[in-house]
């Protein structure tokens, strides 16, 4: 069961960040130019944990990714997994 929680986009620190319980969670990217980010970092701090909370800020940079046309390349470990997931398995017919 997760709880709703908001996400910003600090634009100017190339980071998308949400504060829960008081405890702040972020994924962080640069911008390489030629609309290509390069997302290299997820936290969440320990007792944020198991909550969704990594997900949602991945999805959300996703999101705006696409929706400002950059390619995404996957330097954080999470993020790289959470692609592939988002694909899904090959179809090798």
């Amino acid at each position: 069961m997760s709880e709703p929680f908001t996400i910003h986009h600090d634009v100017a620190g190339h980071q998308f960040e949400t504060t829960v319980d008081g405890d702040r969670a972020y994924l962080a990217y640069m911008d390489l130019g030629k609309q290509t980010l390069d997302i290299y970092r997820t936290f969440v701090p320990n007792s944020l944990r198991g909550r969704g909370i990594a997900a949602a800020l991945t999805e959300t940079a996703l999101d705006y990714a696409e929706r400002m046309g950059y390619t995404v390349i996957p330097s954080c470990s999470y993020v790289e997994r959470y692609m592939a997931r988002q694909e899904g398995p090959t179809d090798q017919h």
